[in-house]
């Protein structure tokens, strides 16, 4: 599926970091894909934490923004 701006929330906010709050029923391979995002790269910045609730899994990822592209990243 197809990134879904209504999906997305903002749990926190603080000092220019975000904690977000992504929902789908993609799976977590094709939301955390890179480019999923860049629909709302503007808001993102790097270091911003996004939870996403798959239809197979959720899990929190570190966000990256470079040059307009967002990739996220699992949290080791």
């Amino acid at each position: 599926m197809a990134f879904q701006n209504k999906n997305l929330s903002v749990i926190a906010y603080a000092n220019g970091f975000t904690l977000w709050h992504y929902a789908e029923s993609a799976t977590l391979a094709t939301i955390a894909a890179s480019g999923y995002f860049n629909n709302v790269n503007s808001l993102m910045n790097t270091g911003d934490l996004i939870i996403i609730n798959a239809s197979d899994k959720t899990t929190i990822y570190q966000v990256a923004v470079t040059s307009g592209v967002v990739t996220v990243a699992a949290l080791d």
